[in-house]
């Protein structure tokens, strides 16, 4: 005679499967970043129109949520926008596309700043708040260079 689990035999199997399926997932969505909100800075004499971050819209200022950004060099478009004095001097809108290294990143970091700076240079910052160490600067600080340690 074959033997067959009984019904509470089948019930501990497939509690047992489930169970392992769960821990699986929760192992796996740990190890994922958690999403990014993008605060823009406008350190230049133009306004930013609208920016990109990997094809995520991160608005024309402020902060916009929540996106995945996530490769060692990101790249970074922005349209230069004009004042009302730019346009009567004939100043034109343009775009600005620049290939940027991913800043080091912890867990607990959720914004991704993105300071835009006089001479078409942009950096990004992770932070775990508003605050960004290259706020009250007038000029981009040097470039690190990406060491795909992301």
């Amino acid at each position: 005679m074959k033997w067959a689990p009984s019904s509470p035999h089948k019930s501990l199997i497939g509690f047992l499967l489930v169970g392992a399926l769960l821990l699986v997932y929760m192992a796996w969505a740990y190890q994922q970043m958690p999403g990014a909100i993008l605060y823009g800075h406008n350190h230049t004499d133009r306004p930013v129109f609208s920016y990109f971050v990997n094809e995520a819209w991160g608005g024309n200022g402020g902060a916009v949520c929540c996106t995945r950004i996530e490769g060692d060099v990101l790249t970074v478009q922005w349209i230069k926008g004009r004042t009302g004095e730019q346009v009567r001097q004939g100043v034109e809108k343009e775009t600005i596309t620049r290939q940027v290294p991913n800043p080091p990143r912890t867990r607990q970091d959720k914004y991704l700043h993105v300071h835009f700076f006089p001479g078409d240079q942009v950096r990004l910052f992770w932070s775990p708040n508003l605050d960004s160490p290259y706020e009250n600067l007038k000029e981009a600080p040097e470039q690190e260079v990406a060491n795909g340690s992301h």
